[in-house]
């Protein structure tokens, strides 16, 4: 069974705070975040690089090891997109030092379906009865969403993710071997989530569906299966009997900080209640009052599934939210890289401006062996002409830009039309201008469309450098697109 406390905070957020260009670490200092600009506790992310590792935007040092009992024990077994708990200290410019990385499986087991569209970037996988949500940002490994939809029975998965208010889960991380090919861990499979129908007598119970026997389970660390009851939040490892999974080690949820500390963890919103100011991330309570600041979003904006960082500080059990970041993506470009500046992170991609973070996740359009390769190399290997697919949140600061939140490196594209879903800052008479991008009309007509609605374009550089659209423009959420 996995090392506390970080049993169910494995299962939380993909993406974190945006703190800036890459930093060199030294170590950070502890003490309060307010008076100091750096903070000392947990910090709740998938790794978005390494060296040592990326998490929330921060480079964390550390010694190398990793506490987890899911087959894991070295820095160098970790993948992007894992969710780590890591705890020490860290600063707002990008540093800090670890002094305890761990890492937990949400979901371990055969796969018994899956969907995927190749178009969308989405789908959904199946395992011991449990729905696990699939995206564009999630990251495979050990075999494409491709190969995996093609033969799902054939593949058991370790899946990172967050459990969402149904019980589903949100993947951020798919770690697949084919059938035979065991993982290092102690037990075939793992479930977590909230017990139902427990039924001493026969000492079965459920989760999500999912039935679960513990006539030979053993408890793990300080709990007993006295204490075992309906509501509650539990871990169960162990090994499959048809669809019925045999437990042999159970645990429940413990406290996963410590009062005083300094926390950030994200997730989607669920349990909202207006009137207490009071939501749920994936098991933890949060309380608003009134000195939270919110960035990126409005205090009236918040409502279940709203997908959210959350800064604060942990009091008896609450965390106490100083800040609440919205951290959905709300614009996507598919496009070639026309220049970049790797000691600002900026790249030219089709004629839009991205700035990149220490919490920009890379990645290519294959599973390769060379995912773990260092945060200055991933950035090395953006070249100029590859076409990549982004999603970031777009700014109009300087001229507009977009802020990445994910990149991926595709082998090719089918034809020399660029794509871009993102809100218009400007209307000419015969061009859009979406953040620092001008494009043409080319004889299509903007009718329609107004400043401050999400398009999507298709769009093509000219002969000339200049860029024009290929076809209509289409306004999101209206059901049909401008006329010719």
């Amino acid at each position: 069974m996995k090392r506390k406390p970080i049993a169910i905070a494995v299962k939380l957020i993909m993406t974190g705070s945006l703190v800036g260009a890459l930093a060199a670490c030294g170590g950070g200092g502890s003490g309060d975040s307010a008076s100091n600009g750096s903070s000392s506790g947990s910090s709740v992310g998938a790794v978005s690089g390494f060296g040592s590792v990326y998490v929330n935007g921060t480079r964390f040092e550390t010694d190398g090891s990793v506490v987890s009992n899911d087959g894991l024990s070295r820095e160098d077994q970790l993948e992007k997109g894992m969710i780590l708990k890591i705890d020490g200290d860290w600063s707002d410019q990008g540093e800090g030092r670890a002094d305890q990385v761990t890492y937990d499986d949400t979901l371990r087991g055969p796969v018994s379906a899956m969907t995927w569209d190749e178009v969308s970037g989405t789908g959904t996988l199946t395992l011991l009865g449990q729905s696990v949500l699939l995206d564009s940002k999630t990251v495979f490994r050990g075999a494409t969403p491709t190969d995996i939809a093609g033969n799902a029975t054939g593949y058991r998965v370790r899946v990172s993710g967050w459990r969402m208010a149904d019980g589903s889960v949100q993947a951020s991380y798919v770690g697949a071997q084919i059938i035979g090919d065991d993982f290092d861990d102690a037990n075939e499979v793992e479930i977590q989530g909230v017990v139902a129908d427990l039924d001493t007598s026969a000492q079965t119970f459920t989760i999500n569906g999912a039935l679960i026997n513990y006539t030979s389970a053993t408890g793990d660390d300080d709990f007993a299966l006295d204490d075992l009851a309906d509501g509650i939040v539990v871990e169960v490892e162990g090994f499959l009997d048809g669809t019925t999974i045999m437990a042999e080690e159970i645990d429940d949820e413990d406290e996963l900080f410590n009062n005083d500390d300094d926390v950030e963890i994200s997730g989607s919103i669920y349990d909202f209640d207006v009137a207490s100011g009071q939501f749920s991330l994936d098991g933890i309570r949060v309380q608003i009052n009134s000195d939270t600041e919110f960035d990126d979003l409005d205090e009236d904006s918040l409502a279940n599934g709203l997908f959210v960082k959350v800064e604060g500080e942990a009091v008896n059990g609450v965390l106490v939210a100083e800040e609440i970041e919205g951290r959905e993506s709300d614009a996507e470009l598919d496009g070639r890289i026309e220049s970049i500046d790797l000691n600002n992170e900026t790249m030219v991609v089709s004629g839009v401006r991205v700035q990149l973070t220490g919490n920009t996740l890379i990645d290519d359009d294959d599973s390769g062996e060379d995912g773990r390769r260092s945060r200055a190399r991933d950035l090395e290997s953006l070249q100029l002409g590859d076409f990549l697919e982004i999603e970031g949140r777009q700014r109009s600061e300087e001229g507009g830009f977009l802020e990445a939140i994910s990149i991926e490196r595709e082998d090719s594209d089918e034809d020399d039309d660029f794509e871009l879903d993102a809100r218009i800052s400007a209307i000419g008479a015969d061009s859009i201008t979406i953040m620092n991008l001008e494009v043409l009309s080319n004889n299509f007509s903007l009718s329609g469309a107004q400043v401050g609605d999400e398009v999507e374009i298709d769009y093509r550089q000219t002969t000339g450098g200049q860029y024009e659209l290929t076809g209509n423009v289409e306004v999101e959420g209206s059901g049909d697109s401008s006329e010719d």
